[in-house]
């Protein structure tokens, strides 16, 4: 890869079990094979914390995504499913933002999505989902403890992505985790 590709690499990892919901991401940033930086943080929380989001890719398009989620988000009342289904429409069809180069996880206290710039808007089966390039790893991972463990959202989470770090080069242990509840 040259530097003219970009930061890339990372693992966002969302996990839901017993009315709880964990979205985690390591905290490495690679340009081309050089780690610039080993604790960045890729998931926040938006909407007065009701949100969570996490990007996989570049990490200024991520900032623009996460402005115009936001927006989306505060248009339509905090209303997920909507909120995303409109930033898909935009990121697909507007020609600044179809050029940004993310994957996107978002999720509150009832749904997990995941949002391309292709104009997906996926909900994951088994409460599961994972972008990025140790993505795959992580969900395998998740998936496996979710059915054959009794270890809670966070701790699934974090072994999860503990095995990802150990696979993938471009995914460390510096996490970020953020939760929600569901409500009774």
């Amino acid at each position: 890869m040259s530097e003219q590709q970009g930061m890339r690499g990372t693992t966002i990892l969302c996990v839901r079990k017993d009315g709880k919901v964990v979205v985690a991401g390591d905290g490495q940033v690679t340009l081309g094979s050089h780690v610039m930086k080993s604790g960045a943080r890729k998931v926040r929380r938006l909407h007065d914390g009701q949100v969570i989001i996490g990007f996989a890719g570049s990490t200024a398009d991520a900032f623009t995504l996460f402005e115009r989620f936001e927006a989306k988000l505060q248009a339509y009342g905090g209303n997920l499913r909507r909120a995303a289904v409109e930033l898909a429409k935009d990121w697909r069809t507007d020609r600044a933002l179809r050029r940004l180069e993310a994957l996107l996880i978002a999720a509150d206290a009832r749904d997990t999505l995941v949002l391309s710039g292709s104009g997906d808007v996926i909900e994951p089966d088994f409460g599961v989902a994972a972008v990025g390039s140790g993505g795959k790893y992580a969900e395998a991972a998740a998936l496996a403890l979710l059915r054959h463990s009794s270890l809670d959202a966070e701790q699934i989470a974090r072994e999860a992505m503990a095995i990802a770090a150990g696979i993938c080069i471009y995914t460390n242990t510096n996490l970020t985790l953020e939760s929600l509840e569901a409500s009774p």
